[in-house]
């Protein structure tokens, strides 16, 4: 599969887009800790249009969501999840590189089919998450002068939840948001 980018103009104004909807979504959500869409969004940005726009999407959307934050600022943490959230594009990006889920792009596909690639999906959320608390803990334990097993420790309720949801979001949601995202991306042309 040859992977054609969309023009300059387009990628500029998706990033925006989906940053938009990444702090929408974030703060409508304020009040369920770690459940948010934006893990999915960001990785999405990843898989269509590439590795440093999908980076861009992570990082921006820290970059305000993590200075305008109710739960407070630490300059160590903020610059931990941003890292973190990049991340996300980079595995969204590295994803459509090796070829998972090259499968939804093709104008039919089987039930059997779009279940097995909605499982992938879900389970390379599930694991993305996994490394960016695993990350994330140990450098806020860190921080805090703790040994890193702490961080994992104490903050493993949070990990886990925030991996199942997200297992479940990537797994309803990332076949159905990149496809329509696609056709907006490629209106009047197609990808090959």
């Amino acid at each position: 599969m040859v992977i054609i980018r969309p023009p300059l103009t387009k990628i500029l104004s998706l990033v925006t887009l989906m940053v938009a909807m990444n702090l929408a979504s974030n703060y409508v959500m304020i009040g369920i800790p770690n459940i948010k869409i934006m893990d999915l969004l960001v990785f999405i940005s990843g898989y269509l249009m590439g590795a440093l726009p999908g980076i861009m999407v992570g990082v921006l959307t820290w970059v305000v969501y993590g200075t305008i934050n109710p739960y407070g600022f630490h300059p160590v943490i903020f610059v931990a999840t941003c890292l973190g959230e990049g991340f996300y594009g980079f595995i969204g990006w590295f994803s459509r590189r090796v070829g998972s889920g090259s499968d939804i792009f093709l104008a039919s596909i089987s039930k059997r089919q779009l279940l097995w690639l909605n499982f992938k999906f879900g389970v390379i959320g599930f694991l993305a998450t996994f490394v960016y608390y695993l990350f994330t803990n140990i450098v806020s334990a860190l921080i805090f002068g703790l040994p890193p097993i702490m961080g994992v420790i104490t903050g493993a309720y949070f990990s886990i939840v925030h991996e199942v949801s997200n297992f479940f979001f990537f797994f309803f949601g990332c076949s159905i948001i990149v496809k329509v995202i696609k056709k907006l991306i490629y209106v009047g042309g197609e990808e090959k």
